[in-house]
């Protein structure tokens, strides 16, 4: 008892969404709204896309813009630390303790020095 089946044709349409394509205008806006530190979700709602999709397609623009946000905080704590009130203090501080891993509260470290080998 053998069931004979016709070959099913291939359907020419694809499932889900059409592969969305960045333009130049959707790559700097998404430059800009990164480096202004707007959360990635944002920027897929403001794009009509999927985060996955803005992960794949938009990474390096996302890289850059959070190299530029990045780089405001560093010039502004470096213009803040530069003054001479606490405000300054407390920046110079931060900074120490984000960048040089600096902690008030660890012991200072302590470089070991080889003992010298004892003659018997």
């Amino acid at each position: 008892m053998g069931f004979s089946r016709a070959p099913m044709k291939k359907s020419n349409r694809n499932g889900g969404r059409p592969a969305h394509v960045p333009s130049e205008i959707s790559r700097r806006l998404v430059t800009i709204l990164a480096a202004e530190a707007v959360p990635q979700s944002q920027i897929s709602v403001a794009l009509g896309i999927d985060g996955k999709t803005l992960r794949r397609r938009y990474g390096e623009e996302i890289r850059r813009g959070s190299a530029l946000v990045e780089a405001k905080l560093v010039l502004h704590l470096h213009r803040i630390a530069g003054g001479s009130d606490g405000t300054a203090l407390k920046a110079i501080r931060f900074a120490l303790r984000a960048k040089c891993g600096w902690s008030e509260f660890a012991p200072p470290r302590v470089e070991l020095q080889p003992r010298p080998k004892r003659r018997c």
